[in-house]
């Protein structure tokens, strides 16, 4: 998780809200990183675990990335959740709850629905309140500013 707050550290500094996301291999290796890029790149999609899980597929040579974790500092949005999924990760671990629009147990929990046909472990609250902190900095900042 801290350098999944690395990568969120990076989108605060660019203007991107901060959030961040790694993917790791079966063997515990960084394979993929991300952070928020919408912005700077004016891509709906440019969201920390697609960018990470982009990242670590184009690493292994193949779309799917079973036998990994995504990590990511703040509950993944349906799209990301649903994505997590389609990639097969085995685990997402992520920080902070997002109960405006989590998919990964707060709103909505995409990732367990016993009607798709894969379904990831999901470990939550890793680093929630450094996670949070970094988000409530960035939101202050912004409406301050």
């Amino acid at each position: 998780m801290r350098l999944a707050l690395r990568e969120a550290r990076t989108a605060f500094e660019d203007g991107e809200i901060p959030v961040g996301a790694v993917v790791l291999d079966a063997s515990g290796q960084v394979i993929g990183t991300g952070h928020n890029d919408r912005e700077r790149s004016a891509d709906p999609t440019g969201h920390a675990e697609i960018i990470a899980m982009r990242a670590a597929a184009a690493s292994l040579g193949g779309w799917r990335l079973s036998g990994c974790a995504l990590v990511v500092t703040l509950e993944p949005c349906t799209m990301c959740a649903g994505a997590s999924v389609q990639a097969r990760l085995d685990r997402v671990v992520y920080g902070a709850v997002d109960p405006k629009a989590g998919a990964v147990g707060s709103l909505w929990d995409v990732v367990r629905d016993r009607r798709l046909n894969h379904r990831p472990e999901v470990v939550a609250e890793v680093l929630a309140d450094e996670c949070g902190a970094l988000l409530t900095e960035f939101f202050a900042h912004r409406r301050v500013g």
